[in-house]
C-alpha cells in the first residue's frame, strides 16, 4: 500500500470514526498519528509529528486574536447588551406588521459586530426576541426561526471566529477576511428582511397573524443611553481595523477592555460573572487549540501521503472548472454540518481542499466567505444543528420542541442557500471593498 492509498483510507477511516460518535480531534489525532506510523515505519516519527504540530501549530502572534474576540463577545452577551441593541431595533420596526421578526434580524446584525459567536447571538436572542414575538401574535416556529437564522450573521458580519480560523488555516490576511465579509453580512441581513416580509404577509399558517406592538415607545435619551455605547464599541474595533490603527489581534485586545470597561462602567458585570466569563473563555480557547493542534497533524499526514496533489492535479485533469469544484466543495460541507460543528467541518475539509483551490486559481478569500456561510447552514440542520440546539437549551417554553426550531429554521437556511449562490456567482460581492483597503 503506497503513501496515496494510505491518504485515502484515512479519510475514509476519519469519518467512520466522527459518525462513531469519537471526538473530532481524537479522531484527527488518532488518524495522522497512525498514517504517518505506516508511511513510515516509526512511531518516534510518528511522534515527533504530534510534538512539532503542538508547538508550531498555536504558536503565532495571529493566534491570539481568538482569545480575545471570544473574551469580548462573552462579555457582551453577559452585560446583556443583546437586549439593548433589541430595544433600539425594535423602536425603528416595531409599527411595521411583523417588525419583530425584523428586530431580531436588526439587532442581531449589530450584536454580531461586537461578538463574532452565533452561539452567544443564538443564546441572547432566545431568551429577548421570542417571548416579543409571542406575545404579539407570531406562531412559535417563526419566533424560534427567526433567531436560528439571523444567529448566523455572527459568523458572517466581522469580527468572526470563523474567518479568524480561516485566515489561520490558509495564511490569509485576517483583515482582508474581515472586510470581504461586510457585503455578504449586509446582503444576508437585508435577505432576511426580505424573507420575513414576504412570511408575514402571504403566509400567516406559518408566521402568524402578528399585531403591531402598541407598547408606548421609550424616550430619545434612553435609547440614546443604550445606543451609543454600542456604536462606540464597534466603531473602536471596526474603525481601528479598517483604518489601520491596529492590527486584528490588537483589535481584539481594544475590543474585549473596552466590553470589559463598558460594562463595568454600567454595572452590568459583576465580578463573579467576570470570574465566569474568563473561564468560559479559557474552555473555548482550549477546545478550538486542541482542534487546531490535531488539524495541523492531520493536515501534514496528508501532505506526506500527496493525496490534495493528486486531486488536485485529478481535477484539473477532468477540466470541471471552478464553479464545478466550489459545488461539489459547497455540497460536502453541507452534507458533514448535518453531524458536525461550523470549526470542525473547517479543519477537516481545509487541509484537503486548499491545495486544489491554490493550483485551481481561485480567490481564497473569496473561497473563505463561500466557506463560512457553507458552513453555517450547517448550524440549522438535523440532526446537530449547533445553534438549534442552544436555542431549544435557552428557551424556558417546554412547548417549543426541537422539531419546531428546525422546521422554522428551514427558510432561512433556504434564504442563505440562495445568497451563497448569489456570492458564487458574483464574487465582487465579496472582493469589491478590498480596493479600498488602506495600505
Amino acid at each position: 500500500m503506497d503513501n496515496l492509498d494510505i491518504g485515502a483510507l484515512s479519510l475514509l477511516v476519519m469519518v467512520i470514526l466522527v459518525y462513531a460518535g469519537v471526538h473530532v480531534p481524537i479522531a484527527l489525532g488518532l488518524v495522522s498519528f497512525v498514517g504517518v506510523w505506516i508511511m513510515r515505519d516509526n512511531p518516534v516519527l510518528a511522534g515527533r509529528l504530534l510534538a512539532n504540530a503542538t508547538g508550531e501549530s498555536i504558536s503565532s502572534y495571529l493566534f491570539g486574536v481568538v482569545p480575545l474576540f471570544v473574551l469580548m463577545g462573552l462579555v457582551v452577551s453577559e452585560a446583556n447588551i443583546g437586549k439593548d441593541t433589541f430595544d433600539v431595533a425594535n423602536r425603528a420596526f416595531r409599527r411595521i406588521k411583523g417588525g419583530l421578526g425584523l428586530s431580531t434580524v436588526g439587532a442581531n446584525a449589530i450584536f454580531a459586530a461586537i461578538t463574532g459567536i452565533s452561539i452567544a447571538s443564538a443564546a441572547v436572542f432566545a431568551r429577548v426576541a421570542v417571548p416579543e414575538m409571542l406575545r404579539v401574535g407570531h406562531r412559535p416556529r417563526f419566533a424560534v426561526g427567526v433567531v436560528a437564522g439571523s444567529s448566523i450573521l455572527g459568523m458572517l458580519i466581522p469580527p468572526s471566529l470563523l474567518l479568524i480560523l480561516f485566515a489561520v488555516l490558509s495564511e490569509q490576511s485576517v483583515g482582508d477576511l474581515f472586510i470581504a465579509g461586510i457585503l455578504p453580512g449586509i446582503t444576508m441581513t437585508i435577505a432576511f428582511g426580505i424573507g420575513i416580509w414576504i412570511m408575514v404577509r402571504h403566509f400567516p399558517g406559518f408566521a402568524g397573524e402578528p399585531r403591531v406592538d402598541s407598547a408606548p415607545d421609550e424616550g430619545i435619551v434612553d435609547l440614546a443611553v443604550k445606543l451609543l455605547p454600542i456604536v462606540a464599541l464597534v466603531g473602536l474595533v471596526l474603525g481601528g481595523i479598517y483604518g489601520g490603527l491596529f492590527t486584528p489581534t490588537e483589535a481584539g485586545a481594544v475590543g474585549a477592555l473596552g466590553a470589559v470597561a463598558l460594562a463595568l462602567i454600567r454595572g452590568r458585570l459583576p465580578w463573579r460573572s467576570l470570574w465566569k466569563v474568563t473561564i468560559e473563555t479559557g474552555h473555548i480557547t482550549a477546545s478550538i487549540c486542541f482542534l487546531i493542534i490535531t488539524a495541523t497533524m492531520y493536515s501534514r499526514m496528508l501532505s506526506q501521503s500527496g493525496l490534495p496533489t493528486e486531486l488536485a492535479a485529478w481535477m484539473l485533469a477532468a477540466d470541471i472548472g471552478v464553479y464545478g469544484m466550489i459545488a461539489a466543495y459547497v455540497a460536502l460541507i453541507i452534507v458533514m454540518g448535518t453531524i458536525l460543528d461550523s470549526s470542525s467541518i473547517m479543519l477537516i475539509v481545509l487541509p484537503l481542499v486548499i491545495p486544489i483551490a491554490v493550483e485551481m486559481n481561485i480567490d481564497l478569500v473569496w473561497f473563505g466567505i463561500i466557506t463560512v456561510i457553507a458552513v453555517e447552514i450547517g448550524l440549522l440542520t438535523p440532526p446537530l444543528g449547533l445553534s438549534v440546539f442552544v436555542i431549544r437549551g435557552t428557551l424556558s417554553d417546554t412547548d417549543i420542541t426541537l422539531g419546531d426550531i428546525f422546521r422554522g429554521a428551514a427558510p432561512f437556511a433556504l434564504i442563505m442557500l440562495a445568497v451563497l449562490v448569489l456570492v458564487i456567482l458574483v464574487p465582487g460581492l465579496s472582493t469589491w471593498l478590498l480596493q479600498f483597503k488602506t495600505p
